[in-house]
C-alpha cells in the first residue's frame, strides 16, 4: 500500500499562567532560579505548516489578534525553533508557516516559548523524524527558559531556570478571568526592577514555600492557596512610589476588581502585564469579565478573557 503524504501540519499552541512564582537571588550566569507553578490554559495560537516548493525556504506570515509590532527574524522563536530543528535533523524542505497570534506579547503569558515548543512537536511529525523528547527537550531548552514546559503543558512544578519540569494534576472545575493592561512588560526589566527594589530594602525575598506544601495546597480549595508572584509587590511599589498617575495603579486597581467579583484566587502572571483571576462559579467568571471589559479595561488595546485549565498539551494534526 502507498503510504500517504501530508501536506499541511497545524496545532494549538496554549498560553501558560504562572500560579506561584519564587524567584532566587541572581546567580553568578546572571540568571536567576525560580520555584513556580505554570499551568495551561484554553487560550493559544494556533501555527499551521505547509510545504513550500523552494527548498530551504521559509515564510512565515502572522496574523495578529491585538496590534503589535513585528519581531525581528533574530529574535522570532518560530524560526529560530525551525532553523535549530534543521540544524539537528538535516530537515531542508521549504515552509510556509501561518501563525495566528492571540496570545499577546510581554503578558507573562508564555507565547513566544509555547510558539517555538509547538514548532518543534509540528515538525518532528511533519518531517517524520520522530526525534525522542528528550532531543526535543534539549532543542527546547535552548530557546528559552519556559520552553521545555510546553512540550508537555498542563500543570507543572517548575524550578532551576524553567528547564526543571515536573508534571502535577492540574486544577479541575476553575475558570479563569485574563486581564492584560495596555502595555507590555519586559522581561529583563522586570528582573532589574526587582533586584534593586531587595538590595535598597524597599521589598524583602519572601521565605520559600516548601515544594510538598506548594503541590498539596494545589488539590485544595483555591481560596486558601498560599502562592504569591515575587514581582508582583516589585510592581506595586513602583506603581505607589514612583508615579503619581491614578492610570499607573493598574495592577492594583485590576486585582482589586477580580476580588470583588468573587475570585478564589488573584495574582499575577510571570513577569507581568497580565493579571488573573481564578473562579469556583463560571457566572462569577463571566460577570467579573463584563465588570473589567465595561470598567478599568474597556479602552482599547487591554485583554480580558474568560477561559479554564488544560489538563494536556494539543497535539500536531496532520492533513
Amino acid at each position: 500500500m502507498e503510504k500517504k503524504s501530508f501536506g499541511i501540519c497545524t496545532i494549538e499552541a496554549p498560553c501558560k499562567i504562572n500560579l506561584h512564582l519564587s524567584v532566587g537571588e541572581k546567580k553568578d550566569d546572571g540568571f536567576h532560579s525560580i520555584e513556580s507553578i505554570f499551568a495551561t490554559l484554553a487560550f493559544s495560537d494556533t501555527l499551521r505548516f505547509e510545504t513550500g516548493r523552494q527548498e530551504g525556504k521559509i515564510q512565515l506570515f502572522t496574523s495578529w489578534e491585538t496590534p503589535a509590532e513585528e519581531i525581528p527574524d533574530e529574535k522570532n522563536l518560530i524560526l529560530r525553533a525551525i532553523s535549530l530543528f534543521r540544524e539537528q535533523t538535516g530537515f531542508k524542505k521549504g515552509l510556509i508557516v501561518r501563525l495566528d497570534k492571540r496570545i499577546p506579547l510581554g503578558a507573562g503569558l508564555g507565547g513566544g516559548s509555547s510558539d517555538a515548543a509547538a514548532t518543534l512537536l509540528a515538525l518532528n511529525l511533519f518531517s517524520g523524524a520522530a526525534l525522542p523528547m528528550c532531543r526535543l527537550e534539549s532543542m527546547a531548552a535552548a530557546l528559552g527558559s519556559d520552553a521545555p514546559f510546553f512540550l508537555t503543558c498542563g500543570t507543572a512544578y517548575v524550578s532551576g531556570r524553567g528547564e526543571t519540569v515536573e508534571p502535577v494534576k492540574s486544577p479541575e472545575g476553575l475558570w479563569v478571568v485574563l486581564a492584560k493592561p495596555p502595555f507590555a512588560s519586559d522581561t529583563a526589566s522586570a528582573y532589574m526592577l526587582l533586584d534593586r527594589l531587595r538590595a535598597q530594602g524597599q521589598i524583602e525575598e519572601k521565605a520559600c514555600i516548601k515544594r510538598e506544601i506548594l503541590l498539596g495546597a494545589l488539590e485544595g480549595d483555591s481560596e486558601k492557596w498560599p502562592y504569591y508572584n515575587d514581582f508582583l509587590p516589585a510592581f506595586l511599589y513602583r506603581e505607589l512610589s514612583e508615579n503619581d498617575s491614578a492610570n499607573e495603579a493598574i495592577y492594583q486597581n485590576i486585582l482589586e476588581s477580580l476580588r470583588i467579583s468573587g475570585a478564589a484566587f488573584a495574582s499575577l502572571s510571570g513577569t507581568g502585564s497580565c493579571c488573573f483571576g481564578v473562579f469556583h462559579a463560571k457566572n462569577k467568571a463571566e460577570k467579573a469579565l463584563e465588570d473589567l471589559q465595561t470598567g478599568i479595561l474597556q479602552k482599547e488595546g487591554n485583554t480580558a478573557r474568560l477561559t479554564f485549565f488544560l489538563a494536556r498539551r494539543a497535539n500536531p494534526v496532520l492533513e
